[in-house]
């Protein structure tokens, strides 16, 4: 089996910081998006990955080489980010010798049993219910218990099960045709090549997908969800600082996950905060929010914040959205 991981899409929503920093490197609960991902499939004993880069793709590609040497990994670069299933298209040499194929977008980190993608003997798409479906591919069942039929953000959604981005994929010669026809055909749903429109054609081909519910799913794609994401994740046992050093008259509450070398002093720091490597906050307040690795805080009170690596925040009391390599000084 081989990991396809999507990771070239450009992180608009989540501008300023991936002007600097791609979106499956941002921290949350002290690891990386794309982190959660790959170590819940090393979990189940997949090695062999397929990562599908663009925007800043020269930095996850260091990060991968730097934190999973282990690994066998191909890096295909998608130049023209024409959709979901065109990033597949552009990845078809590298994996139409698998037998079998997971896919796993790397913007998103899914709670599940993930044994399941080793268990379940057919393809498979994940799924979750969710409150108003035309924001999402939406996935209608049969009454024999398989996938009836998937559609694209649907104007009038005849079900409120939404597709997460994790998909199991037993026929991959199948599934490289049907995305082959539908881009040399040029068939496109609100302008892109959707994988939901291959799926679908898999389907008409006589493909059998079965459904799993998620037990948790986030779209790390706005700075709101990444927050709660960060506080559910911390709440969570295992993802919090077990133990943390002293610091200079300083109070930490629980949980909060604190990187190596960080300086912190006369602050309270908590609950709900990842602060990355290397940072120093001094004479400061922050609760529920995440702070990169050398970035300097020094007498601000910061609640329901989001401040990149290097940036520097100096005297006032704000909500913040702070990209990477900023310098912002209120004093």
């Amino acid at each position: 089996m081989k990991a396809i991981i999507p990771v070239a899409g450009a992180g608009t929503r989540l501008r300023p910081h991936t002007y600097t920093q791609p979106k499956p490197l941002i921290p949350v609960a002290g690891k990386t998006i794309i982190s959660f991902i790959i170590d819940a499939l090393v979990d189940i004993g997949i090695r062999d990955f397929v990562f599908i880069i663009g925007y800043l793709g020269e930095k996850i590609e260091l990060f991968l080489n730097k934190e999973y040497p282990e690994l066998n990994k191909q890096f295909v670069q998608q130049t023209n980010r024409e959709g979901s299933a065109h990033a597949i298209w552009t990845a078809k040499e590298a994996i139409e010798d698998a037998d079998e194929v997971v896919i796993v977008f790397g913007d998103t980190i899914i709670d599940l049993d993930w044994q399941k993608v080793i268990d379940e003997p057919h393809s498979f798409l994940c799924i979750k219910k969710v409150d108003d479906p035309r924001d999402f591919g939406v996935v209608v069942m049969g009454e024999d218990g398989f996938v009836k039929k998937v559609v694209e953000k649907p104007n009038i959604p005849k079900s409120d099960q939404a597709l997460v981005g994790l998909y199991k994929i037993k026929e991959v010669q199948t599934l490289i045709d049907v995305v082959e026809y539908n881009i040399t055909n040029k068939f496109r749903t609100h302008g892109e090549y959707q994988l939901t429109d291959a799926l679908m054609e898999m389907i008409n081909r006589g493909v059998k997908f079965t459904s799993v519910p998620v037990d948790n799913w986030f779209d790390c794609g706005k700075k709101e969800i990444l927050l709660e994401t960060n506080a559910m994740l911390l709440d969570k046992e295992g993802y919090a600082s077990a133990s943390l050093p002293t610091y200079d008259n300083s109070i930490i509450i629980h949980p909060v996950s604190i990187g190596e070398n960080c300086i912190i002093s006369n602050s309270i720091i908590g609950p709900h905060v990842t602060i990355g490597s290397n940072t120093k906050i001094n004479y400061s307040i922050v609760k529920e929010s995440i702070i990169g690795s050398y970035a300097s805080i020094e007498e601000v009170v910061l609640k329901q914040s989001l401040v990149g690596s290097d940036a520097a925040i100096k005297g006032l009391s704000q909500s913040l959205n702070i990209g990477d390599n900023t310098e912002i000084d209120f004093s």
